[in-house]
């Protein structure tokens, strides 16, 4: 065979050997690895030995309680969920295809743009291609660049942070996030002209967990104005959940003003009027360099950026 062709063909790479690279990450050990993918112990660790030697270098160190990714190893460990996240999205796709739909799409957002700009992103893109199947997660960034990175999601419209590793990501900003306290219609807050956070901090809040960036700021915002937190805290991100308990009683919740705009607009919840001292930093779309995104994914993107110069008022985005 000539060298000139690819080193994985070269060494005639089995598909086994990089599910056993995952399995070994992920599981700890080779006999548990071996379970997992329904192997001998043998078997596994010579599919290991033979893409060491073909490679000639060690992937994993063996230690007293099981192994350990080496540098090498986790560059193959990496590439491997790749190729078998591929793997598995062209069986998705073929599937889908089969079934009578125009492709698969799997879009991640945090909370804002899942309500104002996703839907306008997946109405154009069904106006494309009315068969296109979109799946939907709202979660926060973290979570969102996780599954992003675990290659279960082809799009996000989240944030990056500091600690995220940007080299491998296209980030195309949209806007920063405004937040907003809002309550139920008739809430006693709403008599005032304009209250202040001191007036608001008797009453009990809907905020997210600690670790959160929003918590992080609200309470620095209370900190900041020399106030204690409020004594009635419910730790909560599920938008049904907040939206009816603040329907029912006197707590206050604060959210991106894009989704209070959309409740407020349907009569089902009140935005105190005043400006709360702090915000959100930039979000925008984020999507793998290393990974071709398929033709309604692509679909799914341009809708996006159209919608964004809409929603948002932004220039043409490329």
């Amino acid at each position: 065979m000539s060298h000139t062709n690819p080193w994985f063909l070269r060494a005639r790479l089995k598909t086994r050997q990089l599910l056993l690279l995952v399995a070994i990450d992920e599981e700890g050990n080779i006999h548990r690895a071996a379970e997992a993918l329904n192997v001998s112990q043998p078997a596994a660790s010579k599919l290991l030995k033979d893409l060491e030697d073909m490679m000639d270098v060690q992937l994993f160190e063996r230690l007293p309680r099981g192994m350990r990714a080496t540098l090498y190893g986790e560059v193959m460990i990496r590439h491997a969920r790749i190729a078998l996240a591929s793997l598995g999205e062209a069986g998705s796709e073929i599937e889908s295809l089969r079934e009578g739909y125009a492709g698969n799409v799997r879009v991640g957002a945090i909370q804002g743009p899942a309500v104002t700009l996703i839907p306008e992103a997946i109405n154009r893109a069904i106006l494309e291609r009315p068969l296109l199947r979109v799946s939907l997660l709202v979660e926060s960034s973290d979570v969102l660049l996780e599954r992003l990175e675990q290659s279960k999601l082809d799009i996000l419209v989240a944030r990056l942070f500091a600690q995220h590793d940007k080299s491998r990501l296209h980030y195309q900003a949209l806007t920063e996030e405004k937040i907003c306290a809002i309550v139920r219609p008739d809430h006693p807050l709403l008599s005032l002209k304009r209250p202040s956070l001191t007036d608001m901090a008797p009453y009990g809040w809907i905020v997210p967990p600690p670790g959160s960036v929003l918590r992080h700021r609200f309470e620095l915002m209370f900190h900041n104005a020399g106030l204690a937190l409020p004594a009635r805290l419910i730790e909560s991100t599920a938008l049904v959940f907040v939206l009816n308990m603040l329907r029912r009683t006197d707590y206050i919740s604060a959210i991106p003003a894009d989704a209070a705009d959309y409740y407020v607009a349907h009569g089902m919840l009140s935005v105190v009027p005043t400006k709360l001292s702090f915000k959100m930093d930039d979000f925008g779309i984020i999507t793998r360099k290393d990974w071709l995104l398929s033709p309604a994914a692509q679909c799914m993107l341009i809708a996006l950026k159209e919608a964004a110069s809409e929603v948002y008022g932004l220039p043409r985005l490329d």
